[in-house]
C-alpha cells in the first residue's frame, strides 16, 4: 500500500510515525504502514455469498443462496479475541458481501470493544438507510466501497444492472449516518479511462479516501491477466493519480489517495520527486524504508469464510492452517511451514530483476502471487514492475 497523498503531497513527514514509537498499537490508522513491528492487518472474508457477480472477484464468490461452512458467530468472536490478544491493529470484514451476514453488526461491536479498528469492505449496494444507522452505532474506521467505473462500466464488471446507482445510494446513506466512506477501484484496460471520472465523483460526493488497486491475477481476476496495463500505461496512470491528488491538495482538500498491490509505485514516486523536490524526495525515501514494501505474510493476513489462514486475500490457493484447529496467533508465528518462513524474509528469496534491484529494501520483491500466476515460480520477479533496467540498477 503506497500513500500518494502521504508521500507525494507531503501529508506525512518521516518524523510523524517516529513520534508514536512506530508501534502498531500506538499509531493512528493513517500511519500503520510505517510501523516497525508489522503486526498484520487481517482481512476476514467472512462469507462467500454475494449479491453481485463480479468478473474479477478474487474470492470466487457465490450467489446469495450459497451454503458454505462459514465460521459461526461464536467462532468469529473467538477469532476476534485472539486477534486482539495478538495485537492485530485492524480487521477488515470482507466477503463475498459481508453485509449479507446478519451477525455483522454483532461481530463489529465485539471487535471494537476488544480494541480493534474495524473496516467494512463492501460493494455498497446493500447499505440501506437502516443498515447505515445500525453501523453508525459502532466506531467504524470507515466503509470501503468497490467501484469499477461509472454507470454501465461498473455494472458490466459487477454483472448486475443498477449496481452503480445502488452503490452510490449506499455511500450516501453511510455518509448521512456519519460514517467515513472510501472507494476502491481495480485498474485494468477495460476501465482505465474511468479514473478521471472517479476523481470527479470523489469531489462531487465528498468522499474522503480512495484506493487504486493494481490488478492481481487471482480468483476470477486471473482471466483478466491479458487485460492488465503495459508498463508504459501503468506509468501514465500513476502519474495521473499523483497529478489529480495534488490538484485536490492545491485546492485545500487533502483527501487520502493510495495505490495498492504494486510496490514499484514507491520508488517511482521517489524518482519523480527527485526531479521536482529533492528535499521532499529525501523524506519520502525514509518513509519508504519504514513501509518496507510488500507485506504478504508479514503485515497483512487473510482468513477465509471457513477459517483457513492465507498470506493475503489473493493467496486462497495456499493455507497455513485453520483457526478451528489452532489460533491465528499460533499459525502466524509457526515457521515450520516453508512458505511462511520464506515470506517472513522474502527479500532473501526473490530472484530475477527483483533479486538484483536497488529498491529491494523498499519494495520487498513486489507481489509474489502475481509472479507465481504469470511464471509458475513464486519467487520469480514480478512481471508488473514497470521500472526500467536503468531505474533499478544498483549504484556502483
Amino acid at each position: 500500500m503506497i500513500g500518494i497523498s502521504k508521500l507525494y503531497c507531503g501529508a506525512v513527514e518521516a518524523s510523524d510515525p517516529l513520534r508514536y514509537g512506530r508501534e502498531s498499537a500506538h499509531l493512528p490508522s493513517h500511519l500503520l504502514q510505517f510501523s516497525k513491528d508489522k503486526k498484520p492487518v487481517v482481512v476476514w472474508n467472512m462469507t462467500k455469498r454475494c449479491n453481485l457477480r463480479c468478473v474479477h472477484c478474487y474470492a470466487f464468490a457465490e450467489g446469495e443462496g450459497y451454503k458454505g461452512d462459514e465460521l459461526s458467530t461464536e467462532e468469529g468472536k473467538t477469532l476476534i479475541d485472539d486477534l486482539a490478544q495478538f495485537g492485530v491493529p485492524v480487521i477488515l470484514f470482507s466477503g463475498g458481501e459481508p453485509v449479507l451476514r446478519e451477525d455483522l453488526p454483532e461481530l463489529i461491536d465485539h471487535a471494537v470493544k476488544r480494541g480493534l479498528r474495524a473496516v467494512i469492505s463492501t460493494n455498497g449496494t446493500l447499505i440501506t438507510g437502516e443498515k447505515a444507522h445500525i453501523f453508525s452505532r459502532f466506531s467504524l474506521s470507515y466503509i470501503g466501497v468497490s467501484l469499477d467505473g461509472l454507470s454501465d462500466i461498473n455494472d458490466a464488471f459487477r454483472g448486475v444492472r443498477g449496481a452503480f446507482e445502488r452503490a452510490i445510494d449506499g455511500m450516501r446513506n453511510a455518509k448521512k449516518a456519519g460514517i467515513k466512506v472510501g472507494l476502491r477501484f481495480t485498474i485494468n484496460r477495460r476501465n482505465v479511462g474511468e479514473i478521471p471520472k472517479i476523481f470527479d465523483l470523489i469531489e462531487e460526493e465528498g468522499i474522503e479516501r480512495v484506493c487504486f488497486y493494481h490488478l492481481v491475477y487471482a480468483g476470477r481476476g486471473s482471466k483478466l491477466m491479458n487485460e492488465d496495463l503495459s508498463h508504459e500505461e501503468t506509468r501514465r496512470v500513476v502519474d495521473l493519480i499523483m497529478d489529480r491528488t495534488k490538484m485536490f491538495f492545491d485546492k485545500g482538500r487533502p483527501i487520502e489517495v493510495l495505490t495498492v498491490d504494486n510496490h514499484a509505485d514507491g520508488p517511482y514516486i521517489y524518482l519523480r520527486l527527485l526531479k521536482e523536490d529533492p528535499a521532499r524526495a529525501k523524506e519520502v525515501l525514509e518513509l519508504l524504508k519504514m513501509n518496507e514494501g510488500n507485506a504478504s505474510g508479514v503485515g497483512i493476513a487473510c482468513i477465509d469464510e471457513k477459517g483457513f489462514v492465507h498470506a493475503d486475500q489473493f493467496w486462497r490457493h495456499y493455507s497455513f492452517g485453520n483457526v478451528r484447529q489452532r489460533p491465528f496467533s499460533a499459525i502466524w508465528k509457526d515457521m515450520s511451514d516453508p512458505v511462511m518462513a520464506k515470506l517472513k524474509e522474502k527479500k532473501k528469496h526473490v530472484g530475477g530483476r527483483c533479486g538484483d534491484c536497488r529498491w529491494l529494501d523498499v519494495c520487498a520483491g513486489n507481489f509474489r502471487v502475481r509472479a507465481e500466476a504469470a511464471t509458475g515460480d513464486l519467487w520469480a520477479h514480478d512481471p508488473q514492475c514497470y521500472l526500467s533496467d536503468e531505474e533499478i540498477k544498483k549504484r556502483q
